[in-house]
């Protein structure tokens, strides 16, 4: 049995916790995509020339950067701040740029895009909905 904050709803209450739900799992998510390119840089990474100072330009350009959003983006989602999600809407943006506007440079990663727009979708319905019901709780 759930205890409902005063004056909301249970529509309200099953929206707050699926968001509370998806920006942890997204948050984790994303900090162990932080953590991957941190190993990437350092040479962990079993791939070869994954190293900094053995990658092409355009990765030592692109993974530092991805390297600090990623966990930065994965505590703000964890913490569920605002600027956690767009932070997350950034590093889409990034990876949408490299692998869409540069796939012979970065590769293809469609997977990972989609999974970036899938839950930046969900996110958005969510906030959506509760921006929706805030408008129709104030009008009453």
């Amino acid at each position: 049995m759930t205890i409902e904050l005063a004056g909301e709803t249970a529509a309200t209450s099953l929206n707050r916790r699926l968001t509370v739900w998806l920006c942890r799992l997204a948050g984790l998510l994303l900090f162990g995509a932080g953590v991957f390119y941190w190993a990437r840089l350092i040479g962990i990474d079993p791939v070869h020339l994954g190293r900094f100072d053995l990658m092409p330009i355009w990765w030592r350009i692109a993974a530092p950067a991805l390297a600090v959003l990623y966990p930065v983006a994965g505590i703000g989602l964890w913490m569920t701040a605002g600027w956690g999600g767009v932070i997350w809407v950034l590093i889409a943006i990034i990876e949408a740029v490299m692998h869409l506007g540069f796939p012979a440079l970065f590769g293809e990663n469609l997977l990972g895009l989609a999974a970036h727009a899938w839950g930046l979708g969900m996110l958005a319905a969510l906030r959506i909905v509760a921006w929706r019901d805030d408008g129709r709780r104030t009008r009453r």
